[in-house]
C-alpha cells in the first residue's frame, strides 16, 4: 500500500503552516498508510520492480511496491515530514550527524532489499506483536531488516546511529548489512525507537535478538557465533548488550555476542567479560573523541578482551562506510575480525 498523496496546492499550503504538533500528525499519518492489516506482507514474485537511481524521490522509497507497509521505516527520521520531492542524490541532508554519504551507496542497497523481493524474500520483520504496538504505540516505529545469506550461517545485527535522534539505516545499516550478506552472513538491520534516549532503543536491540533467536529456523539462520555491529548511537546499544546481556534490556536470557563491532563512539562502559571487539574511529571526530574510546580499549586489553583498533587520518564522526577514504574496507576487516572469533 503506497503513501497517499494530496494535491499539490493542498499539500504546499500544509507544509507551509505545518508547525511542531502537525509534524507529529504528518508522522503518524504516514505511519498509518504502512500498515496493511495485521501483518506488513511485502510485494513478491510477479514482474521485476523497478529500480531506484540517485535521481528518485524520497516518494519513490515511500511508494515503492517492494516497500509496501514498511518504506516510512527506511527513512531515519520518526518526528518530521518529509520533502517527498527530494532527490537521493540529496539524502545526505537528512543525516545530520554523519559524513561521507554516498548516494549510489544507499540506492545501491535499496536496489538489493527491491532485488529481494522480487525474488519472494521477506526483507522486514515486526519484532514486537500487534497486542505490544497498541499497547506502546511507539513500537510501530521498529522493525528488522533481512539481508540474507547462506542458510545456516551465523548473524550480524547492525545498529545504526543518529544522537538517539534518527536511526541512518541508509547510511550505515544497509550498506553494512549488504557487505557482510555478500561474504555468506545473514545481516539485520535494526530499526529502533528513537527520541527516547539509549535504554529504549537498547531495549529494542535485545527484543530483537530474542526474536531472532525463537525464529531462526524460520528465518534460516544459526545461532552460533552471531555478532553485534553498531555506530556512534548504535554502537552504545552493540555495547551495552555485549557487557551486560540480552536478559538485562527484557529480552530472554541469550549467550553474549562472539564479537562486538563499534565505529565512531565515546562509550565507556564495560564489564569484566567483554566480547572481543573491533573499533572503528576517525582520527578528526569532534562528536565522539577517539581519546574516549582509546581509554576503554586499554580497560579491555587490561582485563584481557581482544581488540582490534583502527583510527583512520583525516576523517570525523559517521564515516559509514569510508568509502575514497583512509576508512575504505573497514567493514571487510570487522568481517574477518568476527570470523576469526566466532
Amino acid at each position: 500500500m503506497g503513501i497517499l498523496t494530496l494535491p499539490s496546492a493542498t499539500m504546499a499550503l500544509s507544509l507551509f503552516l505545518l508547525s511542531t504538533c502537525s509534524a507529529a500528525n504528518a508522522t503518524e499519518a504516514a505511519l498509518a498508510h504502512d500498515r496493511p492489516g495485521a501483518s506488513k506482507e511485502q510485494a513478491t514474485g510477479g514482474a521485476k520492480a523497478a529500480p531506484l537511481s540517485t535521481n528518485s524521490s524520497i516518494r519513490d522509497i515511500l511508494n515503492h511496491p517492494a516497500f509496501s507497509g514498511f518504506g516510512r521505516r527506511i527513512l531515519p527520521w520518526d518526528n518530521r515530514p518529509y520533502d517527498e520531492n527530494m532527490p537521493l542524490a540529496d539524502i545526505g541532508s537528512l543525516l545530520p550527524y554523519h559524513t561521507q554519504v554516498h548516494p549510489e551507496t544507499v540506492v545501491g542497497s535499496l536496489n538489493r532489499m527491491i532485488d529481494d523481493v522480487g525474488k519472494g524474500r521477506t526483507v522486514f520483520y515486526d519484532i514486537y506483536t500487534e497486542a505490544q504496538k497498541r499497547a506502546d504505540p511507539t513500537k510501530e516505529h521498529t522493525g528488522l531488516f533481512f539481508f540474507r545469506g547462506r542458510p545456516g550461517a551465523p548473524f550480524a545485527v547492525i545498529s545504526p546511529g543518529g544522537g538517539f535522534a534518527y536511526v541512518g539505516s541508509v547510511h550505515e545499516g544497509f550498506p553494512y548489512a549488504a557487505d557482510i550478506s555478500s561474504k555468506g552472513y545473514n545481516a539485520f538491520v535494526l530499526k529502533y525507537r528513537v527520541g527516547q534516549g539509549g535504554t529504549l532503543a537498547t531495549e529494542d536491540l535485545a527484543a530483537a535478538l530474542s526474536y531472532i533467536f525463537e525464529n531462526a529456523d524460520a528465518l534460516g539462520v544459526g545461532t552460533q557465533g552471531y555478532s553485534l555491529w553498531g555506530s556512534s548511537a548504535g554502537a552504545r546499544m552493540a555495547a551495552s548488550i555485549s557487557s551486560h546481556g540480552v536478559a538485562r534490556f527484557g529480552g530472554k536470557d541469550l549467550p553474549k555476542p562472539s564479537a562486538v563491532v563499534m565505529a565512531y563512539t565515546a562509550h565507556t562502559d564495560y564489564s569484566a567479560d567483554e566480547p572481543p571487539t573491533f573499533v572503528a574511529v576517525g582520527e578528526q571526530d569532534g562528536i565522539a573523541p577517539p581519546s574516549a574510546m582509546e581509554r576503554r580499549i586499554a580497560a579491555l586489553r587490561q582485563a584481557g578482551t581482544e581488540v582490534e583498533y583502527r583510527k583512520y587520518s583525516n576523517l570525523g564522526h559517521g564515516f559509514g562506510l569510508g568509502t575514497g577514504t583512509s576508512a575504505e574496507g573497514w567493514v571487510a576487516d570487522a568481517i574477518r575480525f568476527w570470523e576469526i572469533n566466532k
